[in-house]
C-alpha cells in the first residue's frame, strides 16, 4: 500500500512524499523513527480494477530468489546494515510483489523483528528450510555465510528443475503436433474425401473405413471425449490437492519403471542436500530431519523420513534407520551414511552423495530423452504412414479406373 504524507523536520522545514507500506501504522512508525513529526497520513486510494496489475505477473522466479540471496550475502559482508541492505536490494527490484515483500521484510528489521522471523511471516516465498537456515547463521554469527550458500542451495535445484522441464519440452511438443495433424486429417480432409469415394461407386479400402469411422465417431462424439477428457483432469488435480489422492498419486510415480527410479534420484538429492546443509549449519539432526521433511513434497517420502526422525530421537543410527526402507533410500546411499557417522562427517558424504546422483540424474534424463525420441519417431511414423494410406489408396484407385 501506498501512503502520502506531510511531515515537519527538527527545524521546523515542511516535507511531503509518498512512502510504500504494509499498514498505516508501519508507515507512520518508519517516519517517526527518522526523526520527523507527523502532520498528516493518509492511504493513496486504489485505482479502478481495470488499471491493476495482474497478480500472476507479480510471481517470483527462483532465479530471483538466487539473486536477492547473493546481494543480500555480498552487502552484509560488507558490513552494511541489514535493514540499510533490503531497502537498497528493493529499490533495485522490478518485480512489484517481490518489492513489497522486501520493503515488508525491511520494516519488520527496522523494527527490531529477528530476519528469520521475518523471513517466517512470508512462507509462500522463503521455504522452512530457508528460515532455518537464516536461524542458524543467526545464532552462529555468520548470516553471510547461510545466505551464499542458500544462493548456491536455490540455483542448483534451479538447474534440475530446468533440466527435467526442459527434457519434456521436446515429447510434449510432438505429440500436439501429431495430434493436430492427426485431428486435421479424420475432421476436414478425409470428410471430403469420402464425398468423392461415393460420387465414384468405387470400392473403399479397408483402412480408409476404418480412419472414416473414426472420423464421424469424433465429429458426433468428441464432444463427450472432451468434456470427459476435461472432467478427468479436474478430478485428478482435485484429488491431488488431498492427502490421500496425493499419497496415491505418489505412490503410482515411484512405481513406475524408469520414471519411478528417476524421481527417487530426485528426492534422494533434495533430501540429503538439505540435510547436509542444516548439520553442517549447527542443527541438531533430529531438527535437520523434520525441516527436511518437510521440505520433500513427495508424502511417501515425506512420511519415512517423519519415522526416520522419531527413531533417532530414540537413539538409533540414522543409517541404520535408512535400511529399514530400501524402496526409497538406496543401500549405496545408507553406506554413505555409515562412513559419516563413523567418521563424523554426515553432512560431507551426505553432499558427495548428492553430487552423485545428480549426475545420475542429468545422465538418465539424457538416456531417457534418447529413447523417447526413436519410440515417437516410429509411433508418428506409423500414425502418418496409416492416415496417408487411408487418403492416397483410395485416389489411386479411382486414377486406375
Amino acid at each position: 500500500m501506498k501512503f502520502a504524507y506531510q511531515v515537519r523536520t527538527k527545524e521546523g522545514e515542511i516535507q511531503t512524499g509518498v512512502i510504500e507500506s504494509s499498514s498505516q501504522d508501519a508507515a507512520l512508525s518508519f517516519i517517526q523513527r527518522a526523526g520527523r513529526y507527523v502532520t498528516s497520513i493518509e492511504e493513496i486510494k486504489e485505482k479502478p480494477f481495470y488499471t491493476k496489475r495482474i497478480k500472476i505477473f507479480d510471481r517470483v522466479p527462483s532465479q530471483q530468489l538466487v539473486l536477492f540471496s547473493r546481494q543480500l550475502s555480498i552487502m552484509f559482508k560488507s558490513k552494511i546494515p541489514l535493514s540499510e541492505a533490503l531497502h537498497s536490494i528493493a529499490d533495485q527490484t522490478k518485480n512489484i510483489g517481490f518489492k513489497e515483500k522486501i520493503l515488508e521484510l525491511f520494516e519488520d528489521v527496522e523494527a527490531g523483528t529477528s530476519f528469520s522471523k521475518a523471513l517466517s511471516s512470508h512462507p509462500g516465498l522463503f521455504s522452512v528450510f530457508y528460515v532455518n537456515m537464516v536461524k542458524s547463521g543467526e545464532a552462529s554469527g555468520n548470516l553471510s555465510h547461510s545466505l551464499n550458500y542458500l544462493a548456491e542451495h536455490l540455483e542448483k535445484e534451479h538447474h534440475l528443475r530446468s533440466k527435467i522441464k526442459g527434457a519434456m519440452i521436446y515429447p510434449i511438443f510432438v505429440i500436439m503436433v501429431m495430434v493436430t495433424a492427426f485431428l486435421a486429417i479424420i475432421l476436414f480432409v478425409l470428410p471430403e474425401l469420402t464425398k468423392l469415394l461415393e460420387a465414384g461407386g468405387g470400392e473403399i479400402p479397408a483402412i480408409t473405413m476404418m480412419v472414416i469411422g473414426l472420423s464421424d465417431f469424433l465429429k458426433k462424439w468428441g464432444w463427450l471425449l472432451v468434456l470427459g477428457l476435461i472432467g478427468l483432469i479436474i478430478f485428478a488435480y482435485r484429488s491431488h490437492k488431498t492427502q490421500k489422492g496425493k499419497e496415491i498419486f505418489d505412490r503410482i510415480v515411484l512405481g513406475f519403471p524408469i520414471i519411478g527410479e528417476l524421481t527417487k534420484k530426485i528426492h534422494l538429492i533434495r533430501f540429503g542436500e538439505n540435510l547436509s546443509t542444516l548439520i553442517s549449519g549447527g542443527i541438531p539432526i533430529s531438527k535437520a530431519l523434520e525441516i527436511s521433511g518437510d521440505v520433500i513434497d513427495n508424502t511417501i517420502y515425506k512420511k519415512a523420513i517423519l519415522d526416520i526422525q522419531e527413531a533417532v530421537k530414540k537413539g538409533e543410527p540414522l543409517n541404520v534407520v535408512l535400511r529399514k526402507s530400501p524402496g526409497l533410500f538406496s543401500p549405496l546411499f545408507s553406506q554413505m551414511v555409515s562412513v559419516g557417522e563413523k567418521t563424523g562427517t554426515v553432512d560431507r558424504c551426505l553432499m558427495n552423495m548428492v553430487e552423485f546422483y545428480q549426475k545420475e540424474v542429468e545422465r538418465n534424463i539424457d538416456t531417457l530423452l534418447s529413447l523417447i525420441e526413436p519410440i515417437l519417431i516410429i509411433f508418428l511414423g506409423v500414425m502418418v504412414g496409416g492416415l496417408v494410406a487411408s487418403v492416397l489408396i483410395p485416389i489411386y484407385q479411382m486414377a486406375a479406373i
